[in-house]
């Protein structure tokens, strides 16, 4: 191979071109990114960046001078706007075309924006999302103590974004449409956990009403509840999921789903080009999932890295995430369904607790809330294949070194 092309720099772009230069990769490697800055890491973006303990400088994985020293071209503010499969090209927005051997779409996801019929005449300037560099230098001229934060979407992006304001002194008020926080993706007891933690931080949280619109009046954006109430802010963040970015996938005619189709070595439907991270959709213990996690980008990206280079390569996740909100870390490792049986297992504190959830007798997941010791042993069954009893779990009293499953 002379030249590999990797459309999108973030956390999977990143991992893979350094990836192909450790495996031992000579050829040229093109990183192509649609933001000017270096690559970066996004996880800080809403907690030390926004508050203004991290600058961006610390952000990056790696300076310029580690990009040329491996000899990755960076193409930074530049969008791929044509994917020529029969060419096997790509055509950039500068009208720059780059020719490859193998491609990788490291695409990632955006954030779901709101419906324009639910906020026309509100000016954008006051409405903010959680996704880039970019979103959050928008947001920090507003993010001022005082201010009154509207969140819409009570998953992890709008907890931790209330949990900052709160920090920062802005009061908050967050809107569910759901009966509870977290409903998506975990159990009503650790909603409820994170319900209680932010009412103890004064989030005022209006849960199971879904938003009729947004207007603005006298200088302040209200929002328009369908249990009838309406709530006055300055600015508002919307948090209500991601999507995959697919279409460049779409109109080049790769088989996508909730994202790019992609088998366990991350290859696509066509066998020279790859997806890995947010944007893809792959295998997993029988069914197709999507995952939008650090670990996922990065773990991912080494296998595509390696079957680029002709290993013999498949990928198998340990799956595991993490929130933090004021002092709290919340850990998860698995992946849980709804209708598990799920045990609770008391903490060394008042705050700390763990949920471990059993499919068929057989541990599937475990969520620590700032006890990560049971987080490290429940992580390190899960990835062994083993499931202590769930009796055992239960038995607080019990050291989690003396179950042997």
């Amino acid at each position: 191979m002379e030249q590999i092309v990797i459309i999108g720099a973030g956390q999977a772009g990143f991992t893979l071109a350094s990836t192909l230069r450790k495996e031992g990769y000579e050829g040229a490697i093109h990183l192509i990114g649609d933001e000017n800055a270096l690559p970066y890491q996004r996880p800080p973006l809403s907690k030390k960046y926004l508050l203004g303990e991290m600058n961006a400088d610390r952000l990056t994985f790696r300076d310029q001078d580690f990009f040329d020293e491996e000899n990755i071209t960076l193409h930074l503010g530049e969008q791929v706007t044509k994917i020529d499969r029969a060419a096997k090209q790509v055509e950039l927005s500068s009208g720059k075309k780059l020719a490859y051997d193998k491609l990788a779409l490291t695409t990632g996801s955006s954030a779901r924006p709101l419906p324009a019929s639910l906020c026309e005449g509100v000016e954008a300037e006051r409405l903010h999302v959680i996704r880039s560099l970019a979103d959050i230098d928008r947001l920090q001229p507003q993010f001022t103590k005082g201010a009154h934060l509207l969140v819409i979407g009570g998953g992890y992006i709008g907890l931790e974004a209330a949990a900052v304001a709160r920090q920062s002194g802005l009061e908050v008020s967050l809107v569910e449409m759901q009966e509870r926080l977290l409903a998506r993706v975990t159990s009503p007891a650790t909603s409820d956990y994170f319900a209680k933690l932010h009412r103890s931080h004064d989030v005022s949280l209006h849960l199971g009403s879904g938003l009729k619109g947004l207007e603005q009046r006298d200088g302040a954006v209200v929002a328009l509840l369908e249990n009838g109430s309406e709530i006055a802010a300055d600015l508002v963040i919307v948090g209500i999921g991601g999507m995959a970015n697919i279409t460049l996938a779409q109109d080049a005619g790769l088989e996508v789903e909730a994202g790019i189709c992609v088998n366990k070595a991350a290859q696509s439907s066509d066998a020279d080009i790859y997806a890995t991270g947010d944007c893809a959709f792959f295998p997993y213990r029988g069914a197709m999932i999507r995952l939008e996690s650090v670990q996922n980008a990065i773990d991912q990206s080494i296998v595509a890295a390696q079957s680029m280079l002709g290993q013999e390569v498949a990928y198998d996740p340990s799956v595991w995430f993490w929130s933090d909100q004021y002092d709290i870390k919340l850990q998860i490792a698995g992946l849980s369904h709804a209708d598990d049986q799920m045990v609770v297992r008391a903490g060394k504190t008042e705050a700390s607790r763990s949920h471990w959830y059993y499919r068929d007798g057989k541990l599937v997941c475990v969520e620590a809330i700032s006890d990560p010791r049971s987080y490290m042993m429940g992580k390190r069954w899960l990835e062994a294949g083993l499931s202590p009893a769930m009796d055992q779990i239960g038995d607080a009293e019990l050291d989690l070194k003396a179950i042997k499953p």
